[in-house]
């Protein structure tokens, strides 16, 4: 026997976010031009409504323990151009136009290095 609230989740057309036991999901961020994965991150229902609304990328921060507007301090905010949920909805792809280097770091992602024997090697 199906679970209706699973069958609705994962066939339905209404948004039923599947949060962790933290209360976060995964969101994965990539560029809308080239398509090259910019971030990873997590949002809560907070995040999640806002991102909605105002049409710019929130995350909240576990580090942090709260929410955050990426580029709030930086200026290198994240347009949301499309927003996509996985077939359970407990994860978020996010295509986006960033307003400029998305890493913390000043990379244009955070996927910078390529894992190679053991070491990093920078791509940028």
């Amino acid at each position: 026997m199906t679970n209706s609230k699973n069958t609705d989740r994962e066939s339905g057309l209404e948004l039923n976010p599947k949060y962790d036991s933290n209360g976060l999901m995964t969101a994965v961020v990539t560029d809308d031009s080239s398509g090259d994965i910019l971030m990873v991150a997590f949002m809560d229902a907070e995040a999640l409504d806002l991102t909605q609304v105002t049409g710019i990328a929130h995350f909240y921060s576990r580090s942090r323990q709260a929410l955050w507007k990426k580029g709030e301090t930086s200026g290198n905010i994240l347009k949301v151009v499309e927003m996509r949920i996985d077939c359970d909805q407990d994860a978020l792809w996010i295509k986006a136009k960033p307003a400029g280097p998305t890493c913390h770091t000043g990379a244009t992602s955070c996927f910078y290095r390529i894992v190679d024997n053991g070491r990093l090697e920078t791509v940028e």
